[in-house]
């Protein structure tokens, strides 16, 4: 029997399933068994927890099998030559690996299919075993997806597919804020700009099957303006089928002749310049060539595509036969034959990549028309995903749009669209709130009106569920600034707000006219008073928030000086053969093993772009505590290009810290002493000066009055290490425009 894979809305996809459920009968329709297996990592963890190894020491003989699909524990061991090494000297491993070896590939546990539904002529029980999943609450087929399928059941994937409810809120989005009239059923397919802007240019970002650095590369040089071109693209870009591309792309743009196995094949491969790419092109081929007929030309299909031998060597003679009945050379035949199996081993359904790629037609025209609506939707899907929101909002932002920061009084949980290229920060991304609390301050917020102050706001929320950790992390995200932008106050006054709502219940319930005129009045208490945060102070509470800095960036504070010796942004790096230098603060850090030792992963943010720098591990042992996240790091290394991801890969050769950096760079710390001075000023320079003595780096006076000007250039003795403490405590007492490094 054939199978159905239908993607759904995500939204919609339990009222799918209701709905097969009520019109076909419960008792003929149930969800489908998945069975866990002990895999080689799985088996190994496994097998050391009943041995009471320790995690620490299981965890790491596990790292050692490599991060391939389906490896088992024998080819494991032989290219990953520690495996062996490990097992040898160490016997707790010898008897570990033993039994894993044994075990692997035994079920391990019972799940459910993600979308797997069976649809049956009757009551299930007549064809298949059942159990009960969810307390009872769904019923599950025992048999797995390829033993309903040998049952004779006929298997549906209702699958909840993301992109569909982006495009559905987008939609909405687009009609209500940008005012137009969508509908992405009647819309053309053959909009100039959404090709010019989107896929030529690779601004594809959140674009549906067209995400990936590899895939932006592709089509950067095919520059799709049709879509035939994109629905090709789709087959094509995967395993097998991906060295076709470069020939392609030739053929599309006149560099290379397009050429047919036979002439009768034009019709057939005209839209994909001659190259089989799709499985109907192979059905049709055979139709075409040797006579098939639609049923027979599926199984031709269905027999390459799963590589049976007896099969194969039938369907050949059959298609040589029918070849030759039709005037076609057996030796030509043979030649397309193999062309057909070649391709049909990994050829693509058509009208899958059709499907798919009307889908991401539709995301990148929504991209480019209705960039808010469409950003604002993909955003607030990915709300729990901090590392994903940080990634679409530096692509919104490069397509120049605005954010307004989350707002107790405007925001809402989702991210809302304000025009066509203004959106407001969603407060369901802040770190720590939640859906409850959230509709809380929502409710309150619709029943009385905005919020007046953090006292009025604690006042009238449900604090059932609106707790401290909640005010909080809105406090420093930003979300009470347009009430009070001292976050550092609002944040010590919690407790004081807390305490004074919680008072005024207890006033309320004991009643009295007087008092409920006292409880209208306002706070009886004040705002703790508390400094205001440094800007870096302010962001790093900010990031604890959001994940992420949102009204600024710490790379700022170092950028313009920065520009002396790092010449190049994150942004703009390209490969070269040369060391260069660039720089980024640490946003995070993670370790892994490889032959070579443990190396470590340090993603670097210079507010133009992240990216990762690989340290191994002779330079990450001696120079790891140099790496602390949120601080600035240089690094000097190699840039190239990365094939497995298709964007750049940075290797380090050497750390510097931010003074490394001024002592191998600094020419000279000028420092301008204007007006008057006298005895006094000379001992506060020695007293600034000292601590720093014995340095790399000359400081020069300059100095200038009414009546003249010079340069004074201290003596030799008094070089400094120029330290981030001596440029503070200089600007202090100068004033930091009279402060400068002057850098070769």
């Amino acid at each position: 029997m054939p199978d159905f894979d239908i993607d759904f809305c995500q939204d919609g996809r339990d009222r799918v399933i209701q709905y097969v459920k009520e019109k076909y009968g419960a008792h003929a329709v149930s969800q489908i068994a998945t069975f866990g297996t002990m895999a080689a990592k799985a088996v190994i963890r496994d097998v050391g927890r009943v041995l009471d190894l320790g995690f620490n020491f299981v965890d790491q003989f596990a790292k050692l099998i490599p991060n391939e699909l389906g490896i088992t524990l024998e080819k494991a061991r032989e290219v990953e030559p520690a495996i062996t090494q490990r097992i040898d000297e160490e016997e707790g491993l010898r008897m570990l690996w033993d039994l894993a070896l044994k075990l692997e590939g035994l079920s391990r546990n019972v799940g459910m299919h993600a979308g797997g539904v069976l649809i049956a002529p009757g009551k299930l029980t007549d064809f298949c075993p059942l159990y009960s999943a969810d307390g009872g609450a769904t019923t599950v087929s025992q048999f797995d997806k390829d033993d309903v399928e040998k049952a004779g059941l006929v298997k549906f994937d209702f699958l909840g597919l993301r992109t569909l409810t982006i495009l559905d809120e987008a939609v909405e989005f687009a009609r209500t804020v940008d005012g137009a009239d969508v509908s992405l059923e009647k819309l053309p397919l053959d909009d100039r700009a959404t090709y010019d802007n989107v896929f030529k240019i690779a601004n594809t970002t959140a674009v549906f099957q067209f995400e990936s650095g590899g895939m932006k590369d592709t089509l950067v040089q095919a520059r799709p303006d049709c879509i035939e071109d994109l629905i090709a693209l789709n087959a094509l870009y995967r395993p097998g089928p991906m060295e076709n591309i470069p020939s392609f792309i030739a053929r599309k743009h006149k560099r290379e002749k397009v050429v047919y196995p036979h002439p009768s094949l034009e019709k057939v491969l005209a839209n994909t310049y001659g190259i089989m790419i799709y499985q109907e092109q192979v059905m049709q081929t055979a139709q075409v060539i040797a006579g098939y007929s639609l049923g027979g030309a599926d199984l031709l299909r269905r027999a390459m595509g799963k590589k049976k031998l007896e099969e194969m060597i039938e369907q050949r003679a059959t298609f040589v036969a029918g070849a030759e009945a039709n005037g076609i050379a057996a030796d030509l035949a043979n030649e397309i034959f193999d062309i057909m199996e070649k391709f049909a081993g990994y050829g693509f359904n058509k009208s899958h990549a059709a499907a798919y790629s009307v889908v991401a037609y539709h995301t990148a025209w929504l991209k480019h028309h209705h960039p808010s609506a469409f950003i604002a939707a993909t955003l607030s899907s990915e709300m729990a995903n901090t590392d994903k929101v940080q990634f679409f909002y530096n692509d919104a932002r490069s397509n120049d749009i605005v954010f307004l920061p989350p707002d107790i009084n405007l925001g809402g949980v989702r991210f809302q669209p304000v025009d066509k290229r203004t959106i407001r920060y969603g407060l369901g991304a802040i770190k720590g709130t939640g859906e409850s609390a959230l509709s809380a301050i929502l409710k309150a917020r619709g029943e009385g009106g905005a919020f007046k102050d953090l006292f009025d706001f604690c006042r009238r929320v449900d604090k059932r569920v609106v707790n401290r950790r909640v005010i909080e992390a809105l406090i420093r995200a930003g979300a009470f600034d347009t009430l009070d932008d001292h976050r550092h106050k609002l944040l010590c006054s919690v407790g004081v707000a807390l305490e004074a709502a919680e008072q005024a219940e207890r006033n309320a319930h004991q009643g009295g006219l007087f008092d409920l005129a006292e409880a209208d009045a306002g706070p009886a208490v004040g705002y703790v008073q508390a400094p205001r945060w440094s800007e870096r102070e302010r962001l790093l509470n900010e990031k604890q928030a959001l994940g992420f800095f949102l009204s600024g960036h710490p790379y700022n504070d170092y950028a313009q000086e920065l520009r002396a010796f790092v010449k190049r942004r994150l942004a703009d790096l390209q490969p070269q053969r040369d060391p260069v230098l660039l720089a980024g603060v640490v946003i995070s850090t993670r370790t892994q093993m490889t032959r070579r030792g443990k190396m470590c992963i340090v993603l670097l943010d210079d507010a133009s772009k992240q990216m990762e720098v690989t340290v191994f591990n002779e330079l990450w042992e001696a120079e790891r505590s140099k790496i602390r996240e949120d601080d600035l790091l240089l690094v000097e290394g190699k840039v190239q290009n990365d094939e497995y991801s298709g964007g750049l890969r940075i290797s380090a050769d050497k750390l510097l810290t931010l003074g490394e950096a001024r002592a191998r760079f600094a020419r000279v710390l000028k420092l301008s002493l204007n007006g008057n001075i006298d005895q006094g000023d000379a001992r506060k320079l020695q007293s600034v000066l000292a601590p720093y003595r014995n340095g790399g780096c000359p400081v020069r006076l300059s100095y200038r009055n009414g009546q003249a000007e010079a340069e004074i250039p201290l003596p030799e003795g008094w070089r400094v290490r120029l330290d981030d403490a001596l440029l503070s405590a200089l600007g202090d007492w100068l004033k930091p425009e009279n402060v400068r490094v002057v850098y070769s």
